[in-house]
């Protein structure tokens, strides 16, 4: 009981109930990046069709993701996939993911997505106190 009590009490832990496995993030990537179609996430990230239909439901369950259907002229009305404010979020997160993995896992080809401000100048997430920047070294992590 303490064990799931303490998992519960961690912001960390309960969100990873709801993004804690890859596939699941990339589709919030392709989600900010403009994707909102079943087939476009299964084009983009070739995952099978039940674990892409799971991880959408538990994106929309999580207000991650919000669900809605969509009529096109001349089309079957289909189920569209569209970014909440809470999702928005997130880009802070995938920025930070993709800082990390562009200085530490480096790769031969430009990356899929890049994170910029309105005039193309490429931003990166910090940690900020008033309006310093504080070095990694000065972050201290507490248990509770």
């Amino acid at each position: 009981m303490d064990d799931i009590r303490g998992s519960l009490r961690c912001p960390i832990a309960r969100t990873l109930d709801v993004l804690g496995d890859r596939w699941t993030l990339l589709i919030v990537r392709d989600a900010i990046a403009g994707s909102t179609r079943f087939t476009e996430f299964r084009e983009s990230l070739g995952m099978p069709r039940d674990v892409l239909a799971d991880r959408l439901d538990t994106l929309v369950a999580g207000g991650v993701l919000e669900r809605r259907t969509v009529s096109r002229e001349g089309q079957r009305a289909r189920d569209e996939y569209f970014v909440t404010d809470v999702g928005r979020e997130l880009m802070v997160v995938l920025g930070a993911l993709g800082d990390w993995g562009a200085r530490n896992r480096p790769w031969d080809e430009p990356p899929l997505v890049t994170f910029t401000d309105a005039a193309g100048t490429p931003v990166a997430p910090r940690f900020v106190s008033g309006s310093r920047e504080v070095p990694l070294d000065e972050v201290l992590v507490a248990a509770g």
